[in-house]
């Protein structure tokens, strides 16, 4: 078999996971035999524990479908891994057009959106927050996360752009909230993703916020949970963000980014809510009853065919791995795709790039000893983010590639796949390592 030949440096499992690889696998597929090729095609034979992960998972019942997405450059299209159908049960074949809830892969789209706003002289990135939205002016923190709601002491610095972009705000996340704070959360109705039509035990039945204008004001209402400034805390700081956008921009969020980032991009799969003419395209969700998959949100009915009650920023987002791939090709474009310059090539520099505040404390996170950009991991090049329901995605700009991973199930942390996802890639790697060597 033959690769193009291309510099690899000595990765193990843990340096892969230490640099946080595991969102893109960029490492792996800078070898895709025929890249040049604009029709996507599947090259599993190229990566061939890879195709093992992805046909294991789907041949054990574990998952319906299990795709990853490999591109290079500015190709026009991506090469795929792996297969399965809509749903178990169902004769209909995933693939590049297939319809994915990328839920927290949201984020980055938001993350950039903001930066446009910052490239159109809106406001800055450490412009205080309450320049825009004055509600969140004088803020209040709680002594101890899960203490009464009026044990608080005033924060100390003004929450700014960039302490949304980055998660360091101080605000918190209906799905970590503690004590009355969450109780608050849920009476307020301020969470950002849907998961069913019906009740899920375990997560609190909670109806949201009639809009973003109302989901900003009553979190405005409720106190931090940290100084702003000084820790990373999972939050939904960036379905805040789509309402500093449509407020600094003048247009509802979703025509912002249905003008400004979708149409430019050519994402015309990528949705609030599928319409009904695409619902055959709609993978369903499952959840777990012990190990057994079930479905929770089925495609032909899911939650997602109906308008949300707000756009959320943080996670409310259906696409397929063919529109993602555009918005990462964008990126990976430094703001350029094909002969359409969507962002500027210093704002996806900016935004990609680590953000996170002097002295922010990242001990015992999600991104311990790495960096945070726009809405996702930034580090050692690579930029990106996952989803609630089993989906990653990343650039890597110094092997110029985008990759994304798309399954249907949540918790994610039900199976091992990130960790397998690594142990394939390293795998796969070796052996192109030495192919190109021989």
């Amino acid at each position: 078999m033959a690769f193009r030949e291309f510099d690899t440096p000595q990765l193990s499992r843990r340096a892969l996971f230490r640099s946080g690889a595991w969102l893109a696998a960029g490492t792996a597929a800078a070898g895709i035999p025929g890249a040049s090729s604009l029709l996507a095609h599947d090259v599993g034979h190229a990566f061939p524990e890879l195709a093992k992960l992805t046909s294991r998972y789907v041949r054990e019942g574990k998952v319906a479908n299990l795709i990853v997405a490999l591109g290079r450059g500015q190709e026009d299209m991506a090469h795929t891994v792996g297969a399965g159908t809509l749903a178990f049960g169902s004769d209909a074949e995933v693939g590049l057009d297939t319809l994915y809830r990328i839920y927290s892969m949201t984020k980055p789209i938001t993350g950039m959106a903001t930066m446009m706003c910052i490239e159109d002289g809106h406001f800055g990135l450490d412009t205080p927050l309450a320049e825009i939205l004055p509600a969140f002016a004088d803020m209040q923190v709680l002594r101890t996360p899960d203490g009464a709601l009026d044990d608080t002491v005033p924060a100390e610095t003004q929450i700014t752009i960039r302490h949304l972009l980055t998660h360091t705000a101080g605000l918190s996340y209906i799905i970590d909230a503690k004590g009355p704070l969450l109780g608050e959360f849920v009476k307020q109705g301020l969470v950002g993703g849907r998961v069913s039509r019906m009740p899920i035990p375990g997560l609190p039945q909670v109806t949201p916020a009639p809009s973003l204008e109302a989901f900003a004001d009553r979190l405005a209402e409720l106190p931090l949970v940290a100084q702003p400034g000084t820790e990373w805390i999972y939050s939904a700081s960036l379905d805040l963000l789509g309402r500093v956008v449509e407020v600094a921009s003048g247009m509802s969020y979703e025509d912002f980014l249905r003008t400004r980032i979708f149409e430019p991009c050519g994402m015309t799969s990528t949705y609030w809510a599928v319409p009904d003419s695409e619902r055959a395209r709609m993978t369903t969700n499952y959840g777990f009853l012990g190990t057994m998959p079930i479905p929770v949100d089925p495609g032909p009915s899911s939650v997602f065919l109906d308008e949300p009650a707000f756009p959320a920023g943080g996670g409310g987002l259906v696409s397929s791995p063919h529109d993602y791939d555009r918005f990462l090709r964008m990126l990976l474009g430094y703001g350029k795709l094909g002969t359409v310059q969507v962002m500027e090539s210093d704002t996806v520099r900016t935004g990609v790039s680590n953000l996170l505040p002097a002295g922010v404390d990242t001990a015992g996170t999600w991104i311990a000893g790495q960096g945070f950009g726009a809405g996702g991991r930034s580090t050692n090049g690579q930029f990106g983010w996952g989803g609630a329901a089993g989906t990653l995605a990343a650039v890597d700009f110094n092997l110029n590639m985008r990759t994304g991973l798309y399954t249907q199930y949540m918790p994610p942390e039900t199976y091992p796949i990130r960790e397998e996802f690594i142990a394939a890639l390293t795998a796969d790697l070796q052996a192109v390592a030495a192919a190109a060597a021989a």
